[in-house]
């Protein structure tokens, strides 16, 4: 169901994007701006339905019955065009495409809404394609820009919208929602406390059982012998595993930086402010084997993994070689 009262917190951005509508002071662009995963896209469907509902609610938006609420829910609407990346950005010829189509009418709808998800992904030459629509909208059409809040966005597309912010969500909310979706109270724990206040991180998490595999690959290099075949047999296996998880591995490598930064924290008597709650005795364990150097050295080679991903390098053999260089 598409209503205000179903999207967690975000009680400013609601009460702007309601409080536009009332007072008939709809803008022809909006840059909703703040953390992944926190409700921005939900937000904006939501608003779209809302203004092209034929019976809204004040209070709660969209009436979910009339014949373009019905459309919103099936994803179907033909005035709610989403511009996702083409592989890692937008490039500036879907923004031509985009600009081409916008010069025809809606197809039925009072507002033609023009959803722009990842705007950071934006190439610059697409962007500046982009400002003269943003300067001088065609009637009933709305875009709506989304990007986290560490964008570098142009200042020009800046000044062009009105910046919807949005915020982290409560710890706790994180975990109640999470426990509700079935997730075990240990894992939504971690879960929360990991994904600093983002929902869609914390479910995107849960769904592709990274953290499981990080908690893998962290006890097994605690246990690792390298006299032992078979334990280094064991550190290769997990090698090749998280090289085969593509966009995911970089998503791997914050995990097991966010442990060793847990690490040092424990180290220095302070293990009530750790995220990685499901690894309280490895990390119990691990302070008595690495010193404060050793565990910064460890923190170096993740870094450096990482810069090695974004070349392009082969992905298992980063692997390979990080995980022995943490033993």
């Amino acid at each position: 169901m598409l209503s205000f009262d179903s999207l967690i917190g975000q009680d400013k951005a609601k009460k702007l994007l309601k409080n536009a509508v009332t007072n008939h002071k709809i803008s022809h662009a909006y840059l909703f701006k703040g953390p992944t995963g926190v409700g921005k896209k939900s937000l904006a469907k939501i608003f779209a339905a809302y203004i092209n509902c034929s019976s809204p609610i004040a209070k709660t938006g969209p009436c979910n019955n009339c014949p373009s609420c019905r459309k919103f829910q099936t994803d179907n609407h033909p005035d709610f065009i989403i511009i996702e990346p083409d592989g890692v950005s937008i490039k500036i010829s879907q923004v031509r495409e985009l600009k081409h189509s916008l010069n025809f009418p809606p197809y039925e709808a009072a507002y033609r809404v023009v959803l722009l998800p990842d705007i950071q992904a934006m190439r610059r030459e697409a962007a500046n394609s982009l400002l003269k629509t943003l300067e001088e909208p065609p009637p009933n059409t709305i875009l709506i820009l989304c990007a986290d809040e560490a964008s570098n966005i142009l200042p020009t597309i800046n000044s062009r919208c009105q910046i919807i912010p949005f915020f982290p969500l409560p710890y706790e909310q994180v975990a109640q929602l999470l426990a509700q979706d079935g997730i075990s109270p240990v894992e939504a724990d971690t879960l929360a406390a990991i994904s600093e206040g983002s929902i869609g991180r914390a479910r995107l998490l849960a769904s592709n059982e990274l953290l499981s595999l990080r908690r893998e690959i962290i006890e097994n290099l605690l246990q690792t012998n390298l006299n032992n075949p078979e334990s280094t047999e064991i550190v290769i296996a997990l090698a090749e595993k998280s090289g085969k998880l593509k966009e995911d591995l970089s998503e791997l490598l914050d995990l097991l930086k966010i442990w060793l930064r847990d690490l040092v924290v424990t180290v220095n008597a302070r293990p009530d402010k750790t995220l990685s709650r499901d690894l309280a005795s490895a990390l119990q364990f691990a302070k008595n084997r690495w010193t404060l150097p050793e565990i910064y050295h460890r923190l170096e080679q993740i870094d450096r993994a990482k810069r090695q991903l974004n070349r392009n390098c082969n992905r298992g053999l980063i692997c390979e070689v990080l995980f022995f260089a943490l033993l």
